[in-house]
Parts: structure tokens; C-alpha cells; sequence
């Protein structure tokens, strides 16, 4: 993807009072190393095709962007949003796909008064979101969203296993929570459930060979290179015939899934996009996005298209001089959007308001990928 770099320092906006017309700065946070690198790619690629279709400006008006690197934590990005704010002046943030990224850029971006679009999870203990929109996910939604479905179609005990950092502990949550309080039982031999290191685990045969004869499924978040390794030694384990695998769609998503190979058949999960859906946005989204990459089009891609998309809304409506300020109101007044996810809105959190789809993995004459099975419920505030 062709970027162009800010080449001069000061914001392009000007202050609030006295905007100066130029460009308008983005900084662009998105994971290029790490467990997370293929997810960078992904949102590059949705982006960049939201660009393409609309001569490379959004709201009418010329744009620069800077990457930086999320990495695999706090660290990386960290550096990377100081370094957007402080030295490139952005006047808008957009990108992250782990908690432990959102947790850094969240408050920075406040504190300076920029609209942040988020294009990956969130986390559930954010304060302050006068200035923080996502338009991905709230990280318990995936869980809930198949909680009720569990609990009434499988016919006993559910083992339940994700990473051990702010993400899994709210993906995971967001199953367990609902499926016990709706009278599920967990098959952990504790009743709580098993998390592993992150990101350090990659051998997972000892956890899914520890998982207790009378479960009857599983429910699993990893993302990225983790998912990768834990849907592999789910096979290895000879646990894919015999004991269903369910998981926030994350698992089995995008460029993962093309690298866990016949591994991931079968497997169920749940997510807010599908590429087979079918409305007028996604027809021509996919189409557009094949066209371009030769590639099945995953959530990720849809995220970070969808960030353009509210920016170039918010900015249109912002007047001939959009400020950081007027863009960020603007972003709470544009309603439902039409997506390749089906229509949604931001709630009074700042999350969409969307459907949730149980999918499966299926051959289905092009390859792998993610076939809608039925809707699950609408989530988000």
C-alpha cells in the first residue's frame, strides 16, 4: 500500500478557531510485527480500497497518514501514539486490534482532544469516551452473542480456554459470564476457565490433552499467530471429530484461516461479518475487494474500510475547514450505516449497534471460509 507521509511539522488543522485548510493528518496504528502483523495487513487492505474508490481524499479533502507499529504490546505502542501526536501532529487517529493497544492510545488521544476510530477490540474498563469511537467490536460480544446458542444445543458441560491478557480475559468472559448465569456448565475441572500465556504459548497440546472426558464442546478466543498453533493442536489432539470447537470468529479469521488448512473445518463461531452476506454494500464490497486482491475479504478489512467510511462522512459534514473538533461531533451524528456487515450505528458508548452471525467453516468451491449459518442477535451500546 502506497502511504503518504506528513512532511511538515504543526497540525494540519490549525487550531479550533483559525483552521488552516491543509491536509488532514491520520495516523494509522496498526499492528506490522508480531502476533498480530497478518490483522495490520488486513486493515492496510480495507483501507486502501476505501481510498482507491474515492480518489485517495476523504469528506472531499486531501489526506496524509503515518503508520506506526502496535506490536505485541504495551511498549510498542506506547512510543508509536506519542510519536503521532507529538511530533506528526495528527489530527485523527485510527487502527488497534488488542486491548493492551487500545488501553495506550485511548487516553492519549483524549487527553489531546483527537477523534480516535478503533478498528479492533474493546476493551470493557475504557473511561471518558467523548473522543473514542469503535467501529469494530466491544471484546465480550463475540462470547455472548453464542452463549445462549451453547447452552441450548450442546447437551452437556463446555470447556472454556483463551489467552491471559485483557482481550481473552474479556472475549472468554463474554461467553462464560451469560452461558453460566443462563444455567450452562463449564468442564473445567475448576469451573473457572483455563488461560494461557500470552503471547508466549505455542504449544497447546498440553492444555487441550488436560481437557476433561465429559465435555461436550469448547469455547475458544486466540487471534493471529496463537490461533493459528491452537487450531492445529486441536487437531492434533483428535479433538476435531469428536468434540466440537466453538470460538469468537477472531480464531478462524482472515489469513489465519488460510494458513490453518483442513485443521479448521467445522469449526463454529461467531462474528459481525461474513463474506457471504448477502446486501447490496457487501455484493459490492467483495466484489471490489476480490477484484483488487485477488482474496476473500475477512472482518479486518471491513473495520478499517468502515473507519474511512465514517471519516469521509464525518469530514464532509465538518465544513469547508474541518478541525479535530468538528470532525468528532460530526462522527456522533451520522446514524445508520450502510456496510458490507449490514447496516449499524454507534451506541451511546460509541460501539455499533450490529448483528452477530454464527458461521462455519466450510469448502465452498473457492476454498475455505466462514459460511453463515443463521443470525444471532443484535449487540452493542
Amino acid at each position: 500500500m502506497a502511504l503518504l507521509l506528513a512532511g511538515c511539522s504543526g497540525s494540519s488543522l490549525g487550531s479550533d478557531s483559525t483552521p488552516s485548510g491543509g491536509p488532514i493528518r491520520i495516523g494509522l496504528v496498526w499492528p506490522q510485527t508480531g502476533v498480530y502483523k497478518t490483522v495490520g495487513d488486513d486493515f492496510a487492505r480495507g483501507w486502501q480500497l476505501y481510498l482507491d474508490a474515492h480518489g485517495g481524499k476523504l469528506g472531499g479533502h486531501e489526506i496524509t497518514t503515518t503508520v506506526v507499529d502496535e506490536g505485541d504490546g504495551k511498549q510498542a505502542t506506547r512510543t508509536g501514539i506519542k510519536k503521532l501526536i507529538e511530533q506528526d501532529k495528527v489530527d485523527v487517529v485510527v487502527g488497534t486490534i488488542s486491548s493492551d493497544a487500545v488501553q495506550e492510545v485511548q487516553p492519549a488521544a483524549t487527553a489531546a482532544k483527537i477523534p480516535f476510530l478503533a478498528t479492533g477490540g474493546r476493551p470493557d474498563n475504557l473511561q471518558n469516551l467523548a473522543f473514542t469511537w469503535h467501529t469494530s467490536w466491544q471484546n465480550r460480544d463475540a462470547g455472548a452473542a453464542l452463549a445462549d446458542y451453547i447452552r441450548t444445543t450442546v447437551k452437556g458441560p463446555v470447556y472454556a480456554i483463551g489467552p491471559d491478557y485483557k482481550g481473552g480475559w474479556d472475549q472468554v468472559g463474554g461467553f462464560v459470564d451469560p452461558f453460566v448465569a443462563g444455567g450452562g456448565k463449564l468442564a473445567n475441572p475448576d469451573g473457572k476457565a483455563t488461560f494461557t500465556p500470552f503471547p508466549a504459548t505455542t504449544n497447546y497440546l498440553p492444555y487441550l490433552n488436560a481437557i476433561p472426558a465429559d465435555a461436550k464442546a469448547v469455547f475458544a478466543f486466540y487471534g493471529g499467530a496463537n490461533a493459528i498453533d491452537f487450531v492445529k493442536a486441536y487437531a492434533q489432539a483428535g479433538l476435531q471429530a469428536k468434540v466440537p470447537l466453538y470460538t469468537g470468529g477472531f480464531t478462524v479469521e482472515g489469513a489465519v484461516l488460510t494458513a490453518q488448512g483442513a485443521a479448521a473445518d467445522g469449526i463454529y463461531s461467531s462474528l459481525n461479518y461474513a463474506p457471504d452476506l448477502d446486501n447490496p454494500a457487501n455484493r459490492a464490497f467483495a466484489t471490489a475487494f476480490q477484484s483488487k486482491y485477488d482474496a476473500i475479504p475477512d472482518l479486518y478489512n471491513v473495520t478499517a474500510y468502515d473507519a474511512a467510511l465514517v471519516l469521509d462522512r464525518a469530514i464532509a459534514a465538518a465544513g469547508a475547514n474541518p478541525t479535530s473538533a468538528s470532525i468528532n461531533a460530526t462522527i456522533g451524528k451520522l446514524g445508520q450505516l450502510d456496510s458490507p456487515r449490514g447496516q449499524w450505528r454507534f451506541g451511546e458508548q460509541h460501539a455499533p449497534v450490529q448483528p452477530w452471525y454464527l458461521r462455519q467453516v466450510r469448502l465452498d468451491g473457492r476454498g475455505r471460509a466462514n459460511v453463515v449459518v443463521q443470525t444471532l442477535t443484535t449487540l452493542g451500546q
